[in-house]
């Protein structure tokens, strides 16, 4: 499994709006990709900005490729998103997952209660 790390930041200002476009999909349709497994959206703040983490995980690097192209190191970010950015990383880093642990059934709930409720 293969995980997308790229890295975007908004102003404060921006934030709410640029994360709403991420939601339900960090990019439109790619539930649908072949070998797509799922994704992360991480949020915080940093210094006078807002940081946007993204993690997305494939099955492999050909299936990235599918996704974002020959040159899959590239960011994809659909134009209408790039107002509300101030910076971004150009390209993704990609990382070969080797590990995976599970949360306790108890936290899981508490987490999705936090994410569903607010």
């Amino acid at each position: 499994m293969i995980a997308r790390v790229w890295h975007g930041y908004t102003k404060p200002e921006h934030a709410d709006a640029y994360e709403a476009m991420l939601k339900p999909e960090l990019l439109p349709g790619i539930s649908k990709a072949k070998g797509y497994i799922g994704s992360y959206l991480l949020r915080r703040v940093a210094g006078n900005e807002i940081e946007f983490t993204t993690i997305m995980l494939f099955d492999s690097i050909e299936s990235i490729r599918a996704v974002a192209g020959e040159d899959y190191e590239t960011a994809v970010i659909p134009e209408e998103r790039r107002k509300y950015l101030a910076h971004y990383d150009a390209k993704s880093a990609h990382y070969e997952i080797v590990s995976t642990h599970q949360l306790e059934m108890s936290h899981r709930k508490a987490f999705r209660r936090r994410v569903v409720l607010g």
